[in-house]
């Protein structure tokens, strides 16, 4: 049996999880992030509702894929998510491009290539 979907979803589960946690508690520090990045968090922080709803969705989606329940809707509910992460270090912190692009591979690995991909190939008929 193969078990890298196994451990791809686990180590992607417990990204998620880990760092939608810290969003909410703040147990891992993080480095002063570019200006223009912190004018992004700012904005986030000041709707009120925007950052606790992606911490909380990506809390969820965590405790799916270490769960393996719901994996398929956990990786259609996290694509939005991986491409704003891409986009955001790619344009406002570029430091954290490489983990983006490893988050991205994990999505693309577990959506396309893993025994999960035959759950959302219905996604992309007309």
């Amino acid at each position: 049996m193969n078990k890298m979907p196994m451990i791809a979803r686990i180590l992607f589960g417990l990204i998620f999880f880990v760092f939608g946690l810290n969003g909410f508690l703040q147990f891992m520090p993080t480095p002063p992030p570019p200006e223009a990045a912190a004018s992004f968090f700012g904005a986030m922080m000041q709707t009120g509702y925007f950052f606790p709803l992606l911490k909380a969705t990506e809390i969820i989606c965590g405790i799916l894929l270490l769960s393996g329940s719901f994996v398929p809707l956990a990786l259609v509910v996290l694509a939005p998510i991986i491409l704003q992460i891409f986009f955001f270090h790619l344009f406002l912190a570029p430091s954290g491009l490489a983990m983006a692009v490893i988050l991205g591979a994990i999505e693309i690995y577990l959506a396309f290539f893993s025994p999960y991909a035959a759950k959302l190939k219905p996604l992309f008929k007309k």
